[in-house]
């Protein structure tokens, strides 16, 4: 018997559920196109009865903006449902760390495409800050602490924004990007 294809299951390189191309709004495709930082957000969800950080939640998030000035700000959308967001905004606090080129796994375990067995936060080296876990290890290019000063809804998803309160910068690690429904590197970055 002769078959096309090997049997057993195949691994897809591309999202078979992922809408295409065609099919999506012009607007989602221009954004697609604009190449942009991969971000994690971390929060904890309040403090417990004994003043200790409550359960943390996080976000991949790839549309961060920061604006230099006195103080410095940073703008965000969010997914207004996404258990970064309850927990950010009952804490008032949240963490946002610069992912680099080996952070792909992170990434999309934070984004909800990587499987999380034991919870997000249960594998890897993680920092406790009073703003949110942030991850350890080679390759992160700094984190930041961020107070939130509000949200509103804009578009599908919820604008935020922060006052940066505590940049941690470290080493020159190349960031990882977004575009086209892919992670990029800068080309040459060295």
């Amino acid at each position: 018997m002769n078959r096309a294809e090997p049997p057993g299951g195949q691994i897809h390189h591309t999202d078979p559920f992922a809408t295409p191309e065609g099919d999506r709004s012009p607007v989602r495709r221009l954004r697609g196109r604009l190449p942009a930082p991969v971000t994690l957000w971390t929060a904890y969800a309040g403090t417990t009865a004994t003043g200790e950080p409550a359960a943390p939640a996080g976000l991949t998030v790839s549309s961060t903006l920061v604006a230099d000035g006195e103080p410095g700000r940073l703008l965000g959308l969010v997914d207004d449902e996404s258990e970064l967001w309850a927990a950010a905004s009952a804490s008032g606090r949240f963490a946002v760390t610069l992912l680099g080129p080996a952070h792909r796994q992170l990434a999309d375990r934070f984004a909800g495409l990587f499987p999380a067995p034991g919870g997000l936060f249960a594998t890897g080296e993680w920092t406790h800050t009073g703003y949110g876990p942030v991850p350890g290890g080679a390759g992160v290019g700094g984190w930041v602490g961020c107070r939130l000063d509000g949200a509103r809804e804009y578009g599908w998803a919820l604008l935020v924004e922060a006052t940066v309160e505590t940049v941690e910068l470290t080493g020159t690690a190349a960031p990882l990007l977004h575009h086209r429904g892919r992670y990029r590197e800068l080309a040459g970055n060295g």
